[in-house]
């Protein structure tokens, strides 16, 4: 599994959305289910995945799954470009 897949899978089960659910285009709050509570939840499973720690600043600019991918590329994750 490549791993913006695995990044898809942590949105849809951070976001409780369905399996099918396209979440590449998604961004903060375009969503009911995105919201302050879930933004946490989905950072703190995005560390659980990779492994990673993502600090307070890459926390707020987070605001789509393209930035997301992009940090996980930033801490050297090999997520490709959208």
């Amino acid at each position: 599994m490549s791993h913006l897949d695995r990044l898809r899978a942590v949105f849809r089960m951070a976001l409780n959305l369905p399996p099918d659910a396209d979440v590449d285009g998604l961004e903060y709050r375009a969503i009911p289910q995105w919201d302050s509570l879930a933004h946490m939840a989905l950072i703190a499973a995005m560390e659980d995945e990779f492994s990673v720690m993502i600090d307070t600043d890459e926390m707020i600019d987070m605001s789509s799954f393209a930035k997301a991918a992009g940090l996980l590329e930033k801490h050297g994750i090999g997520a490709a470009a959208l």
